[in-house]
């Protein structure tokens, strides 16, 4: 079982996560080492797949402590599973909104008024991505994201992360204003 084991340098880069990152997630409970290859940590292969997990709810902006408590829920744990709905009803939101926002850019795109921005139909369309209330904190307030930038010299970039995650999960290909 030793020769199936992955170095943490391998883990870090096929996850795309710093050492620190795993260290650090290693700390939290989120992963654990199976051993260690000379005076490094050796994971299971199985690893990958947790930290994706974690990647994943990290940029749908889970803190670790939520999943700290979501990688052990069971399905009795109430909490755990209404998080899970706001979570899910945040990210409907999310999509909502950047789904709007890319069409008035693809409108914007081919729009022949000039100049672009003073477009009634964008002006329109901006406003109702504008207008649509949302769940995050203020761009100068400090998060947990931060934090672990802070302690783990990565940055998870959730904003990207969910901007390009909502640009592909529906389908347009006429430009529409919502």
């Amino acid at each position: 079982m030793h020769g199936t084991l992955l170095d943490i340098a391998e883990v870090a880069e096929r996850s795309g996560l710093a050492p620190s990152a795993l260290r650090f997630y290693e700390k939290k409970g989120l992963i654990a080492p199976e051993g260690r290859n000379g005076l490094r940590r050796a994971y299971r292969p199985d690893v990958l797949e947790r930290l994706a997990l974690v990647t994943c709810a990290r940029s749908a902006g889970f803190s670790i402590a939520e999943i700290e408590r979501f990688v052990v829920a069971r399905p009795s744990d109430a909490d755990v599973r209404a998080r899970m709905t706001a979570k899910a009803d945040d990210l409907d939101e999310q999509i909502g909104r950047f789904t709007r926002l890319r069409d008035s850019l693809r409108h914007a795109a081919v729009c022949d008024h000039e100049p672009i921005v003073d477009c009634p139909d964008f002006k329109r369309a901006v406003g109702n991505v504008a207008a649509t209330p949302t769940a995050t904190a203020p761009a100068d307030a400090p998060t947990e994201a931060s934090a672990e930038a802070s302690s783990t010299g990565t940055a998870p970039d959730t904003a990207t992360a969910t901007a390009r995650e909502a640009g592909t999960a529906t389908a347009g290909t006429a430009a529409r204003i919502a």
